[in-house]
């Protein structure tokens, strides 16, 4: 089988979403190095994510999405009913599952879990549209445009595995064990990939909607968690320039790999 060939997109597209998804891994590495990472840091870091998501929604999937659906009026419409029902299903898991933020505090239903694996289970849910975006993607069969969604959501991941290993270190658990968990949360994204490329398969029309539907998902992500963290310690300025370096350094590998 020649992997290359753009017939065999689909499992690039798998293959892609699992690299994607083993960046978080990546992201945790420093923590055999050093328990500690500043805030300061920590926050430009995640900037960088935002900017980097930001840019991978923007160019990636909701401009395709408006082309995907035939331009004008038409294409905004569908669209923008797309955002919209992405960002209200995340809004909805986000209420019903038992997790944790940094900020917000416990969310969802009540759990006995620990703090920390309420956290784990936060960014395994924000994790899965990213998962979405990828496998939508490569599901249009556009392998350039699902290329670059997968190496800017493996950009992105990076900086989210630092922040989920750092507070299980601080909670006791080994460097490898942090890792190890690290890892597996970024490995939801495969699944969330293969949902993606299988559904706008099965039903091509809804390619637009698909693409417009993991934007949604992502905008609420940014907005909801990744935006307000970085601005609760002080350093939203440098967040901000994170966000800003982050959405260029994207936007360029969209347009010259896309």
């Amino acid at each position: 089988m020649d992997l290359f060939n753009p017939n065999n997109f689909i499992l690039i597209g798998i293959i892609a979403s699992i690299c994607a998804g083993t960046a978080t891994g990546l992201g945790s590495l420093p923590i055999f190095f050093t328990k500690k990472v500043s805030d300061r840091t920590l926050d430009a870091m995640l900037g960088f994510s935002a900017g980097v998501m930001l840019a991978a929604t923007s160019f990636s999937l909701i401009i395709p999405s408006i082309e995907h659906a035939g331009g004008g009026v038409k294409g905004v419409t569908i669209t923008a009913l797309g955002i919209l029902f992405g960002a209200i299903f995340l809004d909805l898991v986000d209420k019903f599952s038992p997790h944790m933020h940094t900020i917000a505090g416990s969310e969802g239903r009540k759990s006995t879990l620990s703090k920390v694996w309420l956290f784990v289970i936060a960014i395994t849910i924000h994790n899965f549209p990213e998962g979405l975006a990828v496998g939508v993607g490569f599901g249009s069969g556009d392998i350039a445009n699902g290329v670059s969604l997968a190496i800017g959501i493996g950009l992105q991941n990076m900086p989210e595995g630092l922040a989920v290993a750092l507070p299980l270190l601080r909670e006791g658990y080994s460097r490898r064990k942090a890792f190890t968990i690290a890892l597996l949360t970024g490995l939801v994204e495969p699944i969330g990939g293969l949902f993606g490329i299988s559904i706008v398969q099965v039903a091509q029309p809804i390619l637009p909607l698909g693409l417009a539907f993991a934007a949604g998902a992502m905008l609420f992500v940014i907005s909801d968690e990744i935006i307000p963290e970085t601005h609760s310690r002080g350093f939203q300025r440098i967040a901000t320039y994170g966000v800003i370096i982050g959405f260029v350094i994207m936007m360029v590998l969209d347009n010259t790999l896309g």
